[in-house]
């Protein structure tokens, strides 16, 4: 099986959304969710975390299939809703796209 993202290269698809009071945002391949109180607090936990799950995978040379899981489906229609309207559904979802996962910077794609 061929993966999409490897130790060395690939992107991440993210979305930050709110239930309720909270925001969250959710890195989907690698099935990661943080919470915050405002969006922007939700997307820098998020890529925190994106950060901190690539450098672990890499200083461990884990395989590949860690960084292509099966993303939650609700995360995954989510994302795909956001992707086809380009725009903010009734304001939960505030982002959406992709991350570059190369040499430990993480740039939106």
């Amino acid at each position: 099986m061929k993966c999409k993202n490897t130790l060395q290269k690939g992107t991440v698809r993210y979305i930050v959304f709110r239930e309720g009071s909270m925001w969250y945002g959710a890195g989907l391949e690698f099935n990661i969710v943080e919470a915050g109180d405002t969006p922007q607090e939700a997307m820098l936990l998020l890529f925190e975390a994106i950060r901190g799950y690539v450098e672990s995978a890499r200083k461990i040379k884990a395989r590949p299939f860690i960084l292509n899981q099966k993303p939650d489906l609700e995360y995954e229609e989510m994302w795909h809703s956001f992707e086809e309207c380009k725009k903010m559904p009734t304001g939960r979802v505030f982002a959406a796209g992709n991350v570059n996962i190369e040499k430990s910077v993480l740039v939106p794609a």
